[in-house]
């Protein structure tokens, strides 16, 4: 096969889509302890939970350091 014919050229109608401003591209290793591990995966969407604290979190800096 050569190297033009490769994958599906109708991706982008199958593909992932986000109704996101930005898509979720990037990945993330955090370290925390057993008991918030296990508090975080008790939430509905442990990982929409935790993007939210980050982003609550990063919004609280950016007032404080104006």
């Amino acid at each position: 096969m050569s190297k033009d014919n490769r994958g599906n050229p109708d991706i982008k109608n199958y593909g992932f889509k986000t109704d996101r401003e930005e898509p979720l591209t990037e990945k993330m290793n955090i370290r925390m302890t057993k008991s918030m591990k296990e508090e975080v995966h008790k939430q509905d969407n442990p990982p929409e939970f935790c993007r939210e604290a980050i982003q609550k979190a990063l919004d609280e800096k950016k007032g404080k350091d104006k």
